[in-house]
């Protein structure tokens, strides 16, 4: 089968594409004919040997897949041949990832497609999605009328934040980095939008905050984050939902965190159990059918083209060039 892999970490030039044994399906895998894929920060983290975590070699990169069910193990109870399905949490612990025409997925990690969602959108929503349901509602226990706010309304996350929030009743502040951007954000659902260069960004968060008394949920996606800052736009009991900046030390407000009953939550999509992200799965498939989520992709590339799909990556996530607005999905057949 054609792969994107890697034999050693390193740049995005390390990524090569070839050929490979199909893999075989164990008794509880699925053997998923791959239509298409998409690219996380992490993603590039591990081919870039940031996050060291031990490999197979060679090393298919990628998290997330959507395709068609061409064979199931004997053991496997959820699938049949012939379903279209997507799933995310490959690529780590020593599984191989997605970035190929076949991949053999435990059933656990697999759900099906609903009807009129395309593999693209399907790819594109995986680990984004899941992460989002995981950080508004099992770590941040969101209730409708609270008000929460997100960095990068127009990144993976931060675009499905926005949409899970808003269907479930919530009051929403998003940031963005130019006028296209803000203007997105308000499209997806955003009450507030605000240009994060705006030198009175967090008296702007505090006023449209003011009538819940603060922001209840604030969902970190920033990998520098400030937590100073955050604790003081915080209301009372509110929620500080971290899930990005692996290698922030900053300084923390410990006094004024705790006496206005503060929570911090640090979380990371792939360390949930199959029944918490199944249940995010079956809730984002049941908003989607409802129209109340569209995964965003920024841009399609077929799979030959992953190491430029790394480089357009991490020149948005490290970069931080403003370039991109939504996922970057690769189609494999």
């Amino acid at each position: 089968m054609k792969a994107a892999y890697i034999e050693r970490t390193g740049p995005p030039e390390v990524i090569r594409i070839g050929t490979l044994p199909d893999p075989q399906p164990g008794p509880h895998d699925v053997l998923v004919g791959v239509r298409a894929v998409s690219v996380n920060p992490i993603d590039t983290y591990i081919r870039s040997g940031a996050v060291s975590i031990p490999l197979p070699n060679p090393y298919i990169i990628g998290c997330d897949l959507a395709g068609d069910v061409i064979e199931c193990g004997p053991q496997v109870t959820r699938f049949r041949p012939g379903q279209r399905v997507w799933g995310s949490n490959q690529g780590l612990f020593g599984r191989q990832g997605t970035f190929a025409e076949r991949a053999a997925v435990h059933e656990d990690w697999l759900y099906p497609i609903p009807d009129g969602m395309t593999y693209e959108q399907a790819a594109a929503g995986a680990l984004v999605g899941i992460t989002a349901h995981l950080g508004l509602f099992l770590h941040g226990g969101l209730q409708a009328g609270e008000t929460v706010f997100v960095n990068g309304g127009t990144g993976g996350v931060g675009s499905s934040v926005i949409q899970l929030a808003r269907a479930a009743g919530a009051r929403i502040i998003a940031t963005a980095g130019t006028e296209e951007k803000l203007s997105k954000c308000r499209e997806l659902g955003a009450d507030c939008a605000l240009d994060y260069h705006a030198a009175d960004l967090d008296d702007r968060i505090r006023d449209f905050a003011e009538p819940t008394g603060g922001v209840h949920l604030w969902f970190e996606t920033q990998r520098e984050p400030t937590p100073d800052r955050t604790v003081a736009l915080l209301a009372k009991r509110g929620r500080y939902i971290v899930m990005a900046g692996r290698g922030a030390r900053p300084e923390f407000p410990i006094g004024p965190f705790y006496v206005k009953d503060l929570r911090m939550i640090g979380f990371a999509m792939f360390n949930a159990t199959p029944d918490e992200q199944r249940q995010c799965a079956r809730a984002i498939n049941e908003l989607f059918a409802k129209g109340g989520w569209k995964p965003l992709i920024g841009r399609v590339l077929p799979l030959e083209q992953a190491a430029e799909a790394h480089r357009l990556q991490e020149a948005n996530t490290l970069g931080k060039q403003g370039t991109l607005i939504g996922k970057i999905v690769l189609t494999v057949q």
